[in-house]
Order: structure tokens, then sequence, then C-alpha cells
């Protein structure tokens, strides 16, 4: 669910999803788009999520672990060159984002609906 939320508000902000759950190897990623930019960029995108932060914020779950694997995973994209369904990948600069998803934060309790967080350009 957190991840058809990202989808649609990465495409109401004017990004092309390319596709979603994308399996490259032993990695998985969760979204790959098109950021309008400026620069227009291609993007790996890392959706966390979870309904309370009662122990912590949904991107503290992301460690080098898993930031070593998404970036190793977004370059095996690249290097192939298309998606797994056949379409050509566009060559672009590329980029690794985390959007976390916060359904109910404590922080914030008179905030209705989840809260989304866009981290930019990752680095691993």
């Amino acid at each position: 669910m957190a991840e058809e939320l990202v989808a649609g508000h990465l495409a109401k902000t004017g990004w092309t999803i390319l596709a979603r759950n994308v399996r490259v190897g032993r990695s998985e990623l969760d979204l790959v788009a098109v950021d309008p930019g400026p620069p227009v960029t291609l993007v790996v995108v890392e959706v966390r999520a979870n309904r309370t932060s009662l122990f912590g914020p949904p991107e503290a779950s992301v460690d080098r672990h898993k930031l070593r694997a998404l970036y190793r995973g977004a370059l095996a994209l690249r290097a192939a060159g298309v998606l797994p369904h056949g379409a050509e990948l566009p060559r672009l600069p590329l980029r690794v984002d985390l959007v976390s998803v916060e359904a109910a934060p404590l922080i914030a309790p008179d905030v209705a609906g989840p809260v989304v967080r866009h981290l930019r350009g990752l680095i691993g």
C-alpha cells in the first residue's frame, strides 16, 4: 500500500514511474522512476513505511547493508540497460532515494493521513 501511495505522490509531481518491484539479482528495487528535474534523473526509490513512530521513523530501518544492496541493484539495472519486462532504460544520471510513509506519526498526532518524507540522493 505504501508503494502505491508513493508512486501516486511522485506521479502527481511530474515523475514517470517506469517499474515497480524490480528484481535484479538478489536485490529488489521498489520503484524505478524518472525525476523530471532539473536535471532529469533516473531514480531508484526505496519505500519504507510504518504505522507509528513508536520505534523510530521508517527511514531509520535502512542500514548500510540495505543501502549497499540498493546501489548494487541500481548499478546492475543500469548496466543491463533494460527493465525486466523488456523496456529500454533511459540513459540518464542515476540516483537512489528513500521515501518514508508514516501512517500515524507520534510527533504530529493532529495530522490527518500519512506523513511522507522524501530523502533524495542517499549516499552509499
